[in-house]
């Protein structure tokens, strides 16, 4: 395949307190052509933005210590982040989870498990400029 990356030039956090979570969305993001920062939790994960500048990060609902509502909430109340797309990954597929990821300021809601496309699509529609023809 001769063609670009699609993900070329893209970094993304990755936060998840599963391991397999993280390792394979590591595999096909870095297989799309991104570069990945992993983190195990939400405090793992803040410092790992600040330190990494993403261009987005996805994160874990449920995890211990801070939940990904508190992630997501202290990513956008960052001034350097808070136009920094943020995508909830999680298996809880309710009314009230989705509502409650968007009154944090979450961009997107993915259900677990996730497939490559809809990883990569995700990070696509959310990091590259849009193009008038």
């Amino acid at each position: 395949m001769s063609e670009k990356s699609p993900l070329s030039g893209v970094c993304v956090v990755l936060i998840d307190d599963s391991n397999t979570i993280r390792r394979s969305g590591e595999i096909f993001l870095t297989r799309a052509g991104g570069r990945v920062v992993l983190a195990e939790d939400g405090f793992d994960g803040l410092a790992k933005v600040v330190d990494s500048k993403p261009d987005i990060i996805f994160v874990d609902v449920m995890m211990p210590r801070l939940d990904g509502y508190q992630t997501c909430a202290l990513i956008k109340s960052h001034p350097q982040f808070k136009k920094t797309p943020v995508v909830m990954l999680t298996s809880k597929d309710s009314l009230f989870d989705r509502a409650r990821g968007k009154l944090v300021g979450a961009d997107l809601y993915l259900i677990k498990p996730f497939s490559k496309e809809t990883l990569i699509d995700a990070v696509v529609n959310y990091t590259q400029p849009v193009t008038a023809n």
